[in-house]
């Protein structure tokens, strides 16, 4: 649990939750980091903030479920503290030397480097023939349906990924803020691919299959549609890849490569 403000061991306040308005103040501190999850707490949609000082924060932390990001001094007197403000388990991203330096020298031993894959935002580099495709070239057997409140209640949704709709107040909230399909078999979900997170101009992709199910095209098809849904509504549909097996099927799917940049796993116990 990560309270509203956070006192260091003497009793001081130390670093402050930033409210919306608060917020606005640290688009220019995070201007460099290129992350949808940022523009969805920034722009507050989702996630929470935290700052060493709310009137002229020099140094700040944003967290979207596992996600956490850091920008402004790392030297600056509350940088330790968020650094130490984390969930238990905490996928880290900074994008300076001296930021990855402090990350770890702090979580030294607590810490896995792993590489994620950027892709650029350009919705021109969709074939939305190929998209099509995709969908119908599904095996019998198999269905795609929008996920609607009967489907996101299924336990099969959940146990295919917790992070479907865990960003969203509640499964009413997702319905109506969020958008996500579903790959039904003999009425079991084996297949889905949901907003994970949103931003103004659109949503970050969270895609899962089962394992009895892989290698069929399920994740292809289920991911195409999300993305045609996406662009019909005007919302780009954002795809940042955690290994080479997703960077091949973004690519795939019509993503081009951006840039590859480095991610902390961090085990964090209090």
């Amino acid at each position: 649990m990560i309270d509203d403000i956070v006192l260091n061991a003497k009793g001081d306040l130390v670093i402050y939750e930033a409210n919306k308005l608060v917020r606005k103040k640290l688009f220019p501190m995070f201007k460099d980091i290129e992350s949808t999850i940022v523009l969805s707490c920034l722009q507050g949609h989702m996630g929470s903030a935290w700052v060493d000082d709310l009137e002229n924060p020099s140094v700040a932390q944003i967290i979207v479920g596992i996600f956490v990001y850091y920008a402004g001094n790392p030297k600056a007197k509350g940088a330790e503290e968020l650094l130490n403000n984390l969930p238990e388990h905490t996928l880290v991203i900074v994008n300076t030397k001296e930021w990855k330096s402090r990350v770890e020298a702090l979580h030294k031993g607590q810490l896995i480097k792993l590489k994620r894959y950027r892709f650029k935002k350009n919705k021109s580099t969709f074939d939305i023939n190929n998209l099509n495709h995709f969908i119908k070239k599904l095996s019998k057997g198999y269905e795609i349906k929008k996920i609607d409140k009967n489907l996101a209640e299924k336990r099969s949704l959940n146990e295919l990924s917790t992070y479907f709709i865990s960003q969203f107040y509640s499964i009413d909230d997702f319905l109506k803020r969020g958008v996500g399909f579903c790959v039904l078999h003999s009425g079991k979900i084996v297949s889905a691919a949901t907003s994970y997170s949103i931003y103004d101009d659109g949503i970050e992709i969270e895609l899962a299959t089962s394992s009895d199910h892989m290698r069929k095209g399920l994740a292809t098809a289920v991911s195409a549609k999300l993305i045609l849904d996406s662009l019909n509504q005007n919302k780009y549909p954002n795809w940042d890849a955690a290994n080479i097996e997703s960077l091949k099927l973004a690519q795939k799917l019509g993503y081009v490569l951006s840039e590859e940049y480095d991610t902390y796993y961090i085990n964090y116990k209090r």
